[in-house]
């Protein structure tokens, strides 16, 4: 069973998945190199909030803060998870490349689709993770070099996919403390604190 601290680790190696698959020649056509992509994607995004819950939990259920940054970052994988099963359909369905990007025009030309999907809704995946990744810091359940790394391997894919790769190390490295448990044994801060 995937643990919520252990989701994360396998959330960072199938978005590594996802980075290295793209890039492979010929897979951001139309056919199984994109479909297995977005599937490790699509899987890494549902263990991603899986994750996410287990630093809420970790940095103390309780407090208005960390609910909201928990409710970013849900909203964001929620919008990832959207974006990426339309990947998939548009690919399952399209003849070729440009019967694909034909409808993911179609698709984004909807009212609100572009930002709820595409632009705004999904960078709160990053912004609710690093809060709460600075949550843990600040609390002492985390070293302060847990946030730096995703923010860099954020700032990487950002810049560009190609770097998905390196971005899902550097998040396995941030996210190794909370799968491992760190020296001390991770506890939860108690839900007054």
């Amino acid at each position: 069973m995937v643990t919520g601290r252990r989701a994360l680790g396998w959330a960072a190696g199938l978005l590594a998945v996802y980075g290295a698959v793209r890039l492979v020649p010929g897979s951001r056509g139309v056919g199984p190199g994109w479909t297995i992509g977005h599937v490790a994607l699509f899987a890494g995004m549902v263990l991603m909030g899986l994750g996410m819950v287990e630093l809420w939990r970790l940095g103390g259920a309780g407090g208005v803060w960390g609910r909201i940054w928990l409710g970013a970052g849900l909203a964001g994988v929620l919008s990832g998870l959207a974006q990426s099963g339309i990947d998939l359909y548009a690919n399952a369905v399209s003849q070729d490349y440009a019967a694909r990007s034909e409808l993911f025009d179609r698709v984004q030309s909807v009212p609100g689709v572009l930002p709820v999907v595409y632009t705004v809704v999904p960078m709160m995946l990053y912004v609710g993770l690093l809060a709460l990744l600075v949550r843990l810091t600040v609390r002492g359940v985390v070293r302060w070099w847990s946030p730096v790394l995703v923010l860099v391997g954020t700032v990487l894919m950002g810049a560009s996919l190609d770097f998905m790769p390196v971005g899902a190390v550097l998040y396995l490295a941030a996210f190794r403390p909370v799968i491992t448990g760190g020296q001390n044994r991770l506890r939860a801060v108690p839900s007054g604190a």
